[in-house]
């Protein structure tokens, strides 16, 4: 698989640390999603302009964030009017803030890799038409089926709380 590198990286830290490499926030999504574990919140817009946030079960797969959320929860409506939002996830010596746009998945094909990855990760999750199932879901996803949106990052900030600490902004083109 090929590797999607930021176009651009600026040196945020205050303390004299080098930039952080997208390589180290890349491998720790990829160890660290899908650990059902992993603190991971979606943020997202009402239509009046007030801010929304939820927990989410993320799934890091060729090289974008995964997530569920059941067709009637704010999430979902909030993502139908408005595709921008924010993702925040807590890894392993690196915390990760996420902006990009999130859009619904239909197709087969993705839908069968993304419930295969959120099986590796310990959700017994299925594909039923053009959405996901399992016997058990957080209470905030809602009834099933839940619909799987594909996140595509623009712009990521990680402030590594290990060492070697730094704190860094990654712009991607898309």
């Amino acid at each position: 698989m090929t590797h999607r590198e930021p176009i651009e990286t600026a040196n945020l830290d205050r303390y004299g640390d080098k930039p952080l490499p997208w390589s180290r926030a890349r491998e720790r999504l990829e160890a660290d999603l899908p650990k059902m574990g992993t603190p991971a919140f979606l943020a997202t817009t009402r239509p009046e302009g007030r801010p929304h946030s939820a927990g989410i079960g993320a799934l890091w797969l060729d090289e974008d964030i995964y997530f569920t959320s059941g067709p009637g929860t704010r999430k979902s409506r909030n993502l139908a009017a408005n595709p921008a939002c924010t993702i925040s996830v807590r890894l392993e010596g690196l915390d990760l803030v996420l902006d990009g746009e999130a859009a619904r998945v239909t197709d087969s094909a993705t839908l069968e890799k993304v419930a295969g990855g959120y099986r590796a990760g310990g959700w017994p999750a299925e594909v039923e038409g053009d959405a996901l199932t399992a016997p058990y879901s957080a209470p905030s996803a809602g009834p099933p089926p839940w619909y799987v949106y594909r996140f595509a990052v623009e712009t990521a900030i990680g402030v590594a709380t290990a060492e070697p600490h730094g704190a860094t902004r990654w712009r991607f083109h898309r």
